[in-house]
């Protein structure tokens, strides 16, 4: 699809101007000639405008709070009566956020030219997911698209609840570990260097690990920039790595069997999947359609290859509860839920049910993982005080005894 720009005239005889995507000029004419507009002229629009706009999207992020703002104030706004591209210019004056008010204005064009909301939002797929344009599609399918906002707004609601109750639980272990690095680097440039040209002095005889000491020092002293090449290298390629489909399907799977974190974030995937599934189904959309939205809503690949590998199945004949029982990713409880929906027709209440549940549990775990990380990251600590304490005053205590011996 190309933008094109237009001259036409109407009915009347006025010029009208304007643009509108198509794939071709033909295409562009046949639009106009349905809206009984006579076409002048045609020419395809360059897209230094749509550069622009992805250009100021790398430069201020459009996150989470914009997304419930917007969802939360469209439907304030349309349940109120007031006709959507009124209601697109007022969110464009008053968001905060340039890059996202840039896209709004750019949504409003395109309604303004006769294009549907939903149609105006595909064309910045980067900032609405595929499952935010499918539901106000089917809100405005079925005229309820007041409800599709304020279904769109407790989903992310949610959503960023999540995130911010992982990083709190996060916050602790990621200060410790991050204070021990700096203790180590402060140690190995400004310590023990000290104690090293000390010994060399005495002509002592030296431990294997102050031996070691001293060398990962002189190391870390003359080719950091070494270390900070292969660290650099090192990201670039991890990088690079999770790009492809292979290494994202992996690290996906990896993440998921890491201690501790690894469950909390399967039950991460698992609430979310249960209330975007739930979400799609109560909007009316089809089960399969639901299924392939919720796959790219949970953002993890290998469990987005599961839930389409339920689709396909659900598509040749299976229920709902066979394929989720085959792809053992839900417990037995869930799999009760899903059971007892498909029996009395609400599996959208039900699936609602289990992303409680495992919100619940998840609340559980974070608030019980430092707990659990705490002892480890003390022993942990405590080690590696024991190897620089015995590494450094070890060979002072045999200099002070053969001092006294002499």
């Amino acid at each position: 699809m190309q933008l094109y720009s237009y001259k036409a005239k109407d009915a009347k005889g006025v010029l009208v101007k304007g643009q509108l995507e198509a794939s071709s000029q033909a295409g562009v004419a046949d639009n106009l000639m349905k809206r009984q507009f006579i076409p002048i002229s045609i020419a395809l629009v360059e897209t230094k405008n749509n550069i622009k706009v992805f250009d100021n999207l790398f430069n201020e992020k459009i996150g989470l709070e914009d997304m419930i703002m917007f969802s939360r104030q469209m439907y304030s706004l349309l349940k109120a009566g007031i006709p959507i591209i009124r209601a697109m210019v007022g969110l464009a004056d008053t968001t905060q956020n340039k890059a996202f008010k840039q896209v709004l204005m750019e949504v409003t064009k395109q309604l303004e030219q006769g294009r549907d909301l939903s149609s105006a939002m595909s064309m910045h797929n980067k900032v609405f997911s595929r499952l935010t344009i499918s539901m106000v599609m089917v809100g405005e399918g079925a005229g309820r698209l007041e409800d599709a906002f304020y279904q769109l707004a407790i989903y992310f609601e949610k959503e960023q609840e999540t995130r911010k109750r992982i990083k709190a639980a996060m916050r602790y272990p990621t200060f410790v570990i991050c204070a021990l690095v700096g203790a180590m680097i402060i140690l190995n440039i400004f310590v023990i260097p000290t104690f090293a040209s000390m010994f060399a002095k005495f002509n002592a005889d030296l431990p294997l690990m102050t031996q070691i000491l001293i060398a990962t020092s002189n190391f870390l002293v003359n080719y950091w920039w070494l270390l900070i090449l292969m660290l650099v290298g090192a990201i670039i390629g991890f990088k690079r790595y999770l790009n492809t489909v292979t290494g994202r399907y992996k690290w996906d799977k990896y993440k998921l069997k890491i201690p501790f974190v690894g469950d909390i974030l399967q039950r991460t995937l698992l609430a979310r999947y249960s209330q975007c599934l739930s979400m799609v189904l109560r909007s009316g959309v089809p089960m399969t359609t639901g299924l392939s939205l919720t796959a790219h809503a949970v953002d993890n690949s290998y469990m987005e290859k599961a839930i389409i590998t339920m689709r396909q199945d659900i598509e040749k004949g299976d229920s709902l509860l066979r394929v989720s029982r085959a792809s053992e990713l839900f417990s037995q409880l869930v799999l009760q839920m899903v059971a007892v929906g498909e029996e009395t027709g609400r599996v959208d209440e039900l699936l609602q049910e289990a992303a409680d549940y495992y919100e619940r549990e998840v609340d559980y775990d974070l608030r019980s993982l430092t707990a659990k990380i705490e002892p480890i990251l003390t022993v942990f600590v405590a080690i590696m005080v024991l190897i620089l304490a015995l590494g450094i005053f070890m060979p002072m205590w045999n200099m002070m005894s053969a001092i006294k011996g002499n």
